[in-house]
């Protein structure tokens, strides 16, 4: 075998192991990206609206379910909303779109955007990675109701 041929070989060889390398570190920056996001998802109380009888299940909610969003109205002056379902909602947004979005927003009540605008920039692309990994699920949320209407079906009421 020619010498200059033998060096390609080797060249190649390493030049592959590097790219193994680098894949498997990246997914295990993936992997813990996805993990920090289901944390902050779980303590920051998105949950807590955005996943259908998680609290009165005190959590107790099969993971599938979360951030499909709920049915269940917010009515106050501002009229009801609901709980938008996220995951629907991010398959749709680039990471970059997400954190743009989470930093503008200004929903009606009583979602806490200011606790969003608060997060750091790795803690929302951490919450669109975990969102992201779970996949598209369940409907979308029903259409916000103004003052003065009626909503169908349960709600929460505000003074």
């Amino acid at each position: 075998m020619k010498p200059a041929l033998n060096v390609r070989r080797r060249n190649v060889v390493a030049s592959l192991a590097l790219l193994a390398a680098s894949a498997i570190a990246c997914a295990a920056d993936r992997k813990d990206e996805i993990a920090r996001g289901r944390y902050l998802v779980q303590t920051a109380g998105c949950n807590d609206c955005h996943t259908p009888g998680y609290g009165p299940a005190e959590g107790r909610v099969d993971e599938k379910l979360w951030l499909t969003g709920d049915s269940l109205g917010w009515a106050g002056p501002w009229g009801t909303t609901y709980a938008t379902n996220l995951r629907l909602m991010l398959q749709g947004m680039t990471r970059e779109q997400w954190v743009a979005h989470a930093r503008a927003m200004k929903p009606r009540p009583p979602m806490p955007w200011f606790n969003v605008r608060a997060m750091t920039d790795a803690d929302l692309e951490a919450i669109y990675a975990y969102t992201r990994s779970l996949g598209p699920a369940g409907n979308p949320a029903p259409p916000f109701v103004p003052p003065g209407k009626t909503a169908k079906g349960p709600v929460v009421r505000f003074p």
